[in-house]
């Protein structure tokens, strides 16, 4: 936070008329110190839901026998797009002009940052693609790590604002199938959807395809993070586009 504001001072043409005070979380004052508690542990809960599926890898493995279970014990993973118009102008472009103020810098970084939240299913534009279906009893640590192609086709004629990622889980070892979907068309549950927002408003007709791949893998530097990269594509009659975008969950 301490570059972006030293950047928007910049940017504003005000470093004569503004002096910028970093402080150690000692000298904070309690309420301000309250509030970063409750964003760290904000931070922390969603941590938790991104990496439990590592976590249990790291906890079961070594405790396997062979008429262990590990349910669900089937995932798949779907990518669909979505028009988002109202969200991405409200929290995105808003960073463009802050009351004057040009903070398009925290954009660039909101940008990064996929968003965990329920979509509406009218918002869906394209179909949804299975990327990758994962046998959880099976899995070790490196197969969280993967690159899947995917194909999305207008439904009709919209914007697409971002890719929608869900999830589906089975418990196939129960006595009767068993399991439940994370989509935007089933019932809300704890798990939402993962929002990843274009820089690139696309402009697309029915029938024309989207094509690109995603790429999911730990970060390097805290494995807890999770390093995505977007590659996509769309030549249609009214858009042609082609680009890469990472984001970062953390």
């Amino acid at each position: 936070m301490a570059d972006m504001a030293k950047q928007i001072v910049e940017t504003n043409g005000l470093p004569d008329v503004t002096s910028l005070l970093f402080r150690v979380v000692n000298g904070l004052g309690l309420l301000n110190l309250f509030l970063l508690l409750l964003i760290k542990a904000k931070l922390l809960l969603c941590s938790y839901k991104l990496h439990s599926l590592q976590s249990k890898f790291l906890f079961l493995h070594p405790c396997q026998v062979d008429d262990g279970v590990v349910l669900p014990d089937e995932a798949s993973l779907y990518l669909t797009a979505i028009e988002d118009a109202e969200y991405k102008d409200d929290k995105i472009e808003f960073w463009n002009n802050v009351y004057g103020f040009d903070m398009s810098c925290i954009k660039k970084q909101a940008m990064m940052e996929p968003l965990v939240d329920t979509v509406d299913h009218k918002q869906i534009v394209t179909n949804c693609h299975l990327l990758k279906t994962m046998d959880i009893s099976k899995m070790v640590l490196g197969d969280a790590s993967f690159t899947a192609p995917f194909k999305l086709i207008a439904e009709r004629d919209d914007y697409i604002h971002a890719f929608v990622a869900y999830f589906d889980v089975s418990f196939t070892k129960c006595h009767k199938l068993m399991g439940f979907s994370t989509g935007p068309r089933s019932r809300a549950t704890h798990w939402k959807q993962t929002v990843l927002y274009l820089e690139d408003v696309l402009t697309i007709c029915e029938g024309e395809t989207i094509i690109g791949s995603m790429t999911v893998a730990p970060n390097k530097k805290n494995p807890r993070d999770v390093d995505i990269m977007v590659k996509y594509s769309l030549s249609g009659r009214r858009c042609v586009v082609s680009r890469v975008q990472f984001y970062k969950m953390r």
